[in-house]
């Protein structure tokens, strides 16, 4: 098991930058998976972006791309999600996650939140018009 605690919300205007954190526990966190999810009041949690352990890939909704960028520090034990040009419709409490990468072969990743295994209790980011 790997605990998560994610950090970095609040409170930005539209056009604005955040970097979220999310504090990994546990000697397991250098080949799992790891995602981050987002759920808005009143929704499903949504799939964000997601970095694979064993060669560094990263895949993101299509929302987010070229505004988001998923990254790790393994020596660290922290995940990290840069957000740049935010939006309104980017507030949402953000959960960092985590799986085994092995249950993802050969992709190494999923956009689905019933795969994975580990959450965080989640970080409130508000975007304001």
């Amino acid at each position: 098991q790997v605990q998560l605690a994610e950090s970095g919300g609040g409170l930005v205007q539209a056009g604005g930058s955040l970097r979220l954190s999310c504090a990994a526990s546990g000697r397991t966190f250098n080949r799992y998976t790891m995602a981050w999810f987002r759920q808005a009041p009143g929704k499903e949690r949504d799939f964000v972006a997601a970095i694979s352990w064993n060669d560094g890939s990263t895949n993101y909704a299509d929302s987010v791309k070229g505004r988001f960028t998923i990254s790790r520090d393994n020596a660290k034990n922290t995940l990290y999600l840069q957000m740049n040009n935010l939006k309104p419709e980017d507030t949402a409490v953000y959960y960092c996650a985590a799986a085994p990468s092995t249950r993802f072969f050969p992709r190494m990743w999923s956009p689905r939140q019933s795969d994975y295994d580990n959450w965080g209790q989640g970080t409130q980011v508000t975007v304001s018009s």
